[in-house]
């Protein structure tokens, strides 16, 4: 199954976080939380723990994210977890990874899996497609 939606990030809180030994890379990695607003055949929302190796200025690094979203897929509601990684040199996204977390469904979203997908339009509209099943 598939469903689609967009999204608004309604919250981001960098956090601090020291991780023993200190090795210092040429991009630096944060933490942050976030929280996010879905539309569409998904609705509801997520609480997100977002960490990167970003560079601010030009825009380039990679993230990796695990949500925990609650609402509505195409009609069922409940919860599940998800993760999802890139890329970017500042004007694109690669590399794109994404996985509904096995066993993480409550509700009528109970026994989810699958993958799935963000984009950005070049207005910054975020959208999510998830290809699904529900067993």
């Amino acid at each position: 199954m598939e469903a689609t939606g967009t999204f608004t990030v309604t919250a981001f809180v960098p956090a601090e976080v020291v991780v023993e030994p200190v090795v210092v890379t040429a991009l630096p990695v944060g933490v942050a939380t976030m929280t996010k607003i879905f539309d569409g055949e998904i609705a509801g929302q997520a609480a997100t723990v977002f960490t990167a190796a970003f560079d601010q200025d030009s825009g380039t690094g990679t993230y990796l994210a695990m949500e925990s979203f609650e609402g509505v897929i195409a009609g069922r509601a409940g919860s599940f977890n998800f993760l999802h990684s890139a890329t970017t040199s500042g004007r694109d996204r690669s590399d794109p990874f994404f996985l509904i977390v096995p066993h993480s469904g409550t509700g009528e979203l109970a026994g989810i899996t699958g993958t799935g997908d963000i984009t950005v339009d070049a207005d910054g509209t975020h959208h999510l497609r998830l290809d699904y099943d529900l067993t």
